[in-house]
């Protein structure tokens, strides 16, 4: 019963960190998930471009063997090209069959023989064609070596591709001023080859970053979407999972004094970890009835928690109804995604509730709502913004040295007249 530690009360209308934001979590369903993406595994999604990228590495791997057999007659000694094109061969075939026996997946030590591989296929290329003095326009299996880089860069880490990558480019880059005298009529061959190098896996490399981002932004939308439907006080997804892990100690525990291996009283280190346990426990439970939706909308969110502080002291975003939190929430998730700036900040700040002016009714009670953001013009926000916040209820904006606020007044139920009619359909 040891490895508990102690957490911290961590509630709404209470300042937390520098900037007063809520306590980020360890890491967020969506972080993780990437994270698993990202960690030399195929996903669903990658997988797919896994396979259009093996097809760009055979259309080069048939483009670099239909360039060796047009200049086959022009090597001075094909054996060396000869053999790297045999040992091209057998390396795809291989790493092919192992990553599919591993299960999609490619570990280190396959990657590191995959490029050294390649490597010597790249140098028994340039054993051919060194003295013909043009590396630009005899070049065929190096071609074909770096765009099979292809069929790990959905496998392996990006900086690792990239470096390889760079290693490859290093090598035509000395090979083509060591060899060739660079004139207007050998300058573009030199200049074509370098971006039949370079080019395919550098894009491949920016489409799968620019993806990752997009699947990312997606599953985290989707998982604090959930929030908008959630009771007005409730523990959020890790608190969850922190309760569930809690759970299962405590039960190991009694069960442990039960069956009578942990013997009456307790040893003082069970005692302190039996304490510290409770105590977790305890503010779990504080903070459930304590953290409203928002709260955990904010915090479990890979994009909203590094971007937004939110002021709630009052608890009052539990008071919304699903249709005004969907508003609130799809227009500040909007916003960051729409702002120029590559880290927007912003504020949002809920009450004092007020009587409901606009129609005097005891049942209702008005709770202005106050949106900052940075770097934004309210004449160049998307409508659809407009349109999300309206569902909120009716707002006024301005702007200020650059930063857009936005008033909301969103009338919601009265939480007295709440209570008493829950007491009413209880009883």
């Amino acid at each position: 019963m040891t490895g508990y530690s102690p957490i911290e009360e961590n509630t709404l209308g209470v300042e937390i960190g520098k900037r007063g934001k809520p306590r980020r979590q360890p890491s967020s369903p969506a972080a993780r998930a990437l994270r698993q993406m990202s960690a030399g595994t195929a996903t669903l999604g990658t997988g797919y471009l896994g396979i259009g990228f093996g097809i760009v590495a055979g259309l080069a791997g048939a483009f670099g063997i239909g360039l060796f057999f047009l200049h086959f007659g022009s090597y001075p000694d094909p054996i060396p090209v000869s053999i790297g094109w045999v040992l091209y061969c057998l390396t795809l075939m291989a790493a092919g069959l192992t990553v599919t026996q591993l299960g999609e997946k490619m570990p280190g030590w396959l990657f590191i023989v995959f490029a050294a591989a390649l490597s010597i296929v790249i140098a028994l290329d340039f054993i051919s064609i060194w003295p013909l003095g043009n590396i630009g326009e005899f070049a065929s299996a190096s071609i074909a070596a770096t765009a099979a880089l292809l069929m790990a860069v959905h496998l392996r880490p990006g900086w690792e591709i990239a470096t390889v990558l760079l290693l490859f480019a290093s090598a035509f880059v000395f090979a083509i001023f060591a060899t060739t005298v660079i004139t207007s009529n050998t300058a573009p061959a030199q200049m074509l080859v370098m971006a039949e190098v370079i080019l395919p896996v550098s894009i491949a490399l920016w489409f799968l970053v620019q993806f990752r981002r997009l699947i990312q932004l997606q599953l985290d939308r989707v998982l604090v979407q959930s929030t908008v439907s959630a009771p007005r006080m409730a523990v959020g997804m890790l608190a969850s999972e922190e309760l569930a892990r809690l759970d299962l100690a405590a039960e190991e525990l009694f069960d442990s004094i039960a069956s009578g291996r942990t013997k009456l009283p307790l040893e003082p280190k069970t005692a302190s970890a039996a304490a510290s346990l409770a105590t977790e426990l305890r503010l779990h439970l504080i903070e459930g009835r304590r953290e409203t939706w928002l709260y955990h909308a904010i915090s479990e969110s890979e994009l909203l928690g590094r971007s937004v502080t939110l002021s709630d002291p009052g608890s009052l975003a539990g008071l919304m109804s699903p249709a005004e939190r969907d508003g609130l929430l799809s227009a500040v998730w909007l916003l960051l995604l729409d702002a120029p700036r590559e880290r927007p900040t912003m504020r949002i700040t809920l009450g004092p509730a007020e009587s409901n002016r606009l129609g005097a009714n005891p049942e209702t009670v008005l709770v202005p709502i106050e949106v900052s953001t940075t770097g934004h013009s309210a004449n160049k926000v998307d409508p659809a913004i407009w349109a999300a916040i309206a569902r909120v209820g009716s707002f006024t904006n301005q702007n200020e040295s650059g930063n857009l606020n936005v008033r909301i007044e969103c009338v919601v139920s009265n939480p007295a007249e709440q209570y008493h009619a829950e007491q009413a359909k209880g009883s």
